[in-house]
């Protein structure tokens, strides 16, 4: 395969994240079969649930609401399906949605006709508002804080035990989600409640900084201190969130503490990293708001979304970026052989996820919908429709595979160095795929420029995790302060005019004033004349 067929297959298919191309094992009832040509020697895998099917019952409606454009559609082109040098028959098309596979795959698993009732949200804000207007749910897909937030407040609906049987062949989630993931989720608490009683990860990532290498140095780009650094003015672009700035702002604020030899050192760097990102003392969130309102003054824009299209234009030298988009980014601008490269930044950088949960006053205590809900989940964990998914959104899910290592292969055969490649390395994924990165069978033999680049972004390296955190969810009055501190960051700062500024404005307004008063004259005046 060429260097630019690679590219090509990465970047094919123009939805939410770029397709990238992949090869994902053809299974019943999931994707569309290819003709037998293309199918060298018959489908090499099948997956299927263990479960006989049951009688036929009374058909459940489930309703799910998750982000835009972060499940597959389907409607593939038949060029898209692929075949996996090293596994004949290994072959997938996605003909149809995700949701309408599911749909048949439970009525052919359990016998029972499921009504998918399927929705979207576009931040995490805009599906919480939706639950407080009244709008019922089973099943939804929020970020880590978010669900956080809805543990806190006792409005979810724990996960079956049954969900974590993994005995069940059609369990795939709890068979086959990565062992780092697992443990993140197993560990960290609301209230004492893990969030695996109740989340069930969906896709991850990390937090850095897409950069332009031509200009700037990996150096200066992997330190939260370039968003505020002046030689970069109106070049640069930040998060218009608030999690997301302040812990940026908390990166910069603490950077010396963070950079310290006996910190990086310590046993206990990931605990005292989550200590410092998470403070949210008075003195902590005013220092951070004097920093952010350095980095808004330095800044091209506070960005939710443009900061992708920014970098590849070229408009922008360095974006804040969610590791997910910034594979999007680099898959584009590298279409234009525009080169870019992705940081982590080395004092430190956020953890990110996005979750199933399901929403208590929508499973009502319904056992057949609990179990379609739970189904579902599982069904978008089944390593095929894994790679489906990621080739369709281009985030990497929080699955490893479990007895399959399609998902592995998938990323060995996106990134893999060609043969006659001689600039290569080697990029040990194995944390991810088996905990222990130092297994030989998990390893990237890789582009050079990958250890910069998309695989970067998608399988951060050991080094990186040892400095990956999650911002946890703060209560009300901390909230609050956040919330207040992004107020005064975000809206105009009077406090930042001069006098003669002041002096502008008082001379506008006593010409406005002078001119709402000719103007009344003139209608009083009219009004007279018009009597006569």
């Amino acid at each position: 395969m060429t260097a630019e067929s690679k590219i090509k297959r990465r970047t094919s298919g123009g939805k939410r994240i770029g397709r990238m191309a992949l090869c994902v094992l053809l299974s019943a009832g999931t994707a569309a079969v290819l003709p037998g040509s293309l199918i060298p020697g018959g489908l090499s895998t099948v997956f299927a649930a263990d479960a006989e099917p049951a009688e036929h019952t009374e058909k459940v409606t489930l309703r799910i609401a998750n982000w835009e454009e972060y499940i597959d559609e389907g409607d593939w082109d038949e060029e898209e399906a692929i075949d996996l040098d090293d596994r004949e028959g290994t072959v997938i098309l996605g003909e149809n949605s995700m949701v309408e596979d599911f749909e048949q795959w439970y009525l052919d698993t359990y016998g029972t006709e499921v009504e998918v009732e399927y929705s979207t949200f576009g931040t995490n804000e805009d599906l919480y508002n939706q639950l407080t207007l009244g709008n019922d749910f089973d099943l939804v897909c929020p970020s880590e804080y978010m669900f956080m937030k809805l543990i806190a407040e006792g409005r979810l609906q724990p996960l079956s035990e049954s969900f974590f049987d993994t005995g069940r062949e059609d369990n795939y989630y709890i068979r086959g989600v990565s062992d780092y993931i697992r443990n993140i989720f197993d560990t960290n608490t609301i209230d004492g409640e893990p969030w695996s009683r109740y989340a069930a990860g969906y896709m991850w990532g990390t937090t850095g900084i897409v950069y332009n290498p031509e200009v700037i140095s990996k150096e200066e780009a992997s330190h939260w201190a370039i968003l505020a650094d002046p030689k970069y003015k109106g070049q640069v672009t930040i998060k218009d969130n608030v999690r997301d700035s302040y812990f940026a702002a908390l990166g910069l604020l603490n950077e010396e503490e963070l950079m310290k030899p006996d910190f990086i050192n310590s046993p206990d760097r990931l605990e005292r990293i989550a200590e410092l990102m998470n403070r949210t003392d008075e003195d902590t969130v005013n220092k951070a708001e004097s920093i952010l309102k350095e980095m808004k003054e330095n800044a091209y824009s506070f960005e939710s979304d443009s900061g992708k299209a920014d970098m590849v234009t070229g408009k922008v030298l360095a974006n804040y970026q969610w590791s997910g988009d910034a594979v999007y980014t680099l898959d584009q601008a590298e279409i234009d052989d525009y080169y870019l490269a992705y940081a982590v930044p080395e004092e430190c950088t956020n953890i990110w996820f996005d979750g199933w949960v399901m929403l208590k006053d929508g499973i009502s205590g319904d056992p057949a919908k609990q179990q379609a809900a739970e189904a579902f989940i599982n069904f978008m964990s089944r390593p095929d429709n894994v790679v489906r998914n990621m080739y369709y959104i281009g985030y990497t899910s929080v699955i490893a595979g479990g007895d399959s290592d399609i998902i592995y292969a998938y990323a060995d055969w996106c990134y893999g160095a060609e043969e006659e490649e001689e600039d290569v390395i080697e990029y040990p994924v194995g944390f991810f795929f088996s905990g222990d990165n130092a297994d030989e069978d998990y390893i990237i033999t890789a582009a050079s420029d990958q250890a910069n680049r998309q695989l970067f972004a998608q399988y951060p390296p050991q080094d990186v995790l040892e400095r990956a955190v999650v911002m946890q969810y703060f209560d009300q009055e901390n909230n609050e302060r956040i919330n207040q501190m992004w107020v005064n960051v975000r809206c105009f700062d009077l406090t930042s005019l001069t006098w003669k500024d002041w002096a502008v404005i008082g001379a506008a307004a006593v010409i406005a004033a002078a001119a709402v008063v000719m103007f009344k004259k003139r209608d009083e005046i009219g009004e007279i004349l018009h009597r006569r």
